[in-house]
């Protein structure tokens, strides 16, 4: 079969012929109907080098991927042959109390697996199959289109989660800030934000089309990143600042943004991976305001996020590609051509 692998460290992904993923005891194979293109994947491809994470290339990537069953290992239970599935992202050693409750992507064990899931150190979804190495690790679709749900797993389910721990604060006149509203993460942060709170949304990113998008999505507010981007926040808020901002970039400039804009009692959460930093004194946030990173989400998280849009409160938007263009998507993605998710279709 063909799987888009990443090869060498700092090198574009190769389209490559392996062989078919065969199910051992416990595992089993699906048949991969979509698998999102991150921008995480970007830092992992081109920010990377030798030695700095014990990944051992080649690996197909792709971490965010749904698709049907297709065979099954001995002793599995509690899935079909042919039924669609999301898989869960993170993968912990299951065992430990974090696993237990469903929150892999902070196990306990970690450092211990050395790799984090399929398409990061393992074989990921960007491949006609992919094998998943426990039936716990996937959850029912229903009558989802794979393809359209694959940014649930990623795309929809971290948002989630950091919006999640702030509910407390997004009550009536609260308001939210997401920083990169129009990108995969953000336009589905924009979009849980405005199914499950009342707060006013305000959407900070590059360009008017990427604030178009999050202003489809339920984005009361657009704001241009910039030099006047925080004055321009801060006027909306009023003096008690945002109650929640949400960081999907994490450069220099935006977690400096963010700082500017949260409000006493707030919660700054950083999501992107874009490599900054925030330097925390007495006078450098809002009294009490909190500054926290979050890692993806719980699977019990990611079973709300697939209910939510079976009942259709939330979608991704999506962009297909073929396989054979996987490598062009990401190319489209580095250049922030790409309308919501990319998202490779084998």
């Amino acid at each position: 079969m063909q799987a888009l692998q990443l090869t060498q460290w700092q090198h574009p992904p190769e389209l490559r012929e392996v062989p078919d993923p065969e199910p051992g005891p416990g595992q089993l194979v699906i048949k991969v109907g979509g698998a999102g293109a991150c921008h995480s994947d970007l830092h992992l491809m081109n920010d990377f080098v030798e030695g700095l994470v014990p990944f051992k290339l080649p690996f197909t990537l792709g971490h965010e991927t749904a698709g049907w069953v297709d065979a099954l290992g001995a002793g599995v239970t509690g899935v079909e042959l042919g039924q669609p599935v999301a898989v869960y992202g993170p993968w912990g050693c299951g065992r430990c109390r974090r696993c237990r409750l469903g929150m892999e992507n902070y196990c306990l064990r970690q450092a211990e697996l050395v790799v984090a899931g399929g398409g990061i150190g393992l074989d990921g979804g960007m491949a006609e199959r992919m094998l998943v190495p426990d039936a716990r690790l996937v959850v029912p679709l229903g009558d989802l289109d794979p393809a359209a749900a694959a940014p649930l797993t990623d795309a929809a389910l971290t948002p989630y989660h950091a919006i999640a721990r702030s509910m407390a604060l997004l009550g009536a006149g609260s308001s939210a800030v997401v920083i990169g509203a129009g990108g995969g993460l953000g336009h589905m942060a924009v979009a849980i934000l405005e199914a499950l709170t009342p707060a006013t949304i305000i959407a900070v990113d590059q360009t008017e089309a990427a604030l178009g998008l999050a202003a489809e999505r339920g984005a009361g507010h657009g704001v241009i990143a910039g030099a006047s981007a925080a004055a321009e926040v801060r006027a909306l808020t009023g003096a008690s600042g945002a109650e929640l901002v949400l960081d999907l970039v994490g450069t220099e400039s935006t977690l400096a943004l963010a700082a500017a804009v949260v409000g006493s009692l707030g919660h700054l959460t950083l999501v992107g991976l874009g490599g900054g930093t925030l330097p925390v004194g007495f006078f450098s946030v809002p009294y009490e305001a909190s500054v926290a990173t979050t890692y993806w989400g719980s699977i019990i998280e990611l079973m709300d996020v697939i209910a939510l849009a079976q009942a259709g409160v939330i979608s991704a938007e999506i962009t297909r590609f073929p396989l054979a263009q996987g490598a062009e998507a990401y190319e489209r993605l580095q250049a922030g051509t790409v309308r919501g998710r990319a998202v490779i279709v084998p």
